[in-house]
């Protein structure tokens, strides 16, 4: 009987340690997909922040294209303002140098 009652005890601690191991086990396990499911949201939140960062910096781009442009467009028409008013003033001169004087 004694044995027995031995044998029983052992049984029973035995699956008491294996049941632990296994829940050991799990939670281990529980913990890894959490770790891996953490790691990979943040994995994509980056890959997201990265591209909208490329999309401000894509836009803040084209608008200084734009930008640049319509100033480069004004300052064009500005000489282009100032060419023909030379251009004038050369034909008028021109034309005072060239024209027939009255007789006196």
């Amino acid at each position: 009987m004694r044995n027995s009652a031995v044998f029983i005890a052992s049984a029973a601690l035995g699956l008491s340690l294996a049941g632990c191991s296994q829940q050991t086990q799990d939670k281990a396990q529980e913990t890894a997909d959490a770790a891996a499911h953490d790691v990979g949201s943040a994995a994509t939140d980056a890959a997201n922040s990265a591209e909208q960062a490329a999309d401000r910096s894509a836009d803040a781009i084209g608008a200084a294209a734009d930008h640049a442009a319509a100033k480069a467009e004004a300052a064009a028409d500005k000489l282009g303002d100032k060419v023909e008013a030379g251009a004038d003033k050369a034909r008028e001169r021109i034309h005072e140098e060239t024209a027939p004087k009255p007789a006196n």
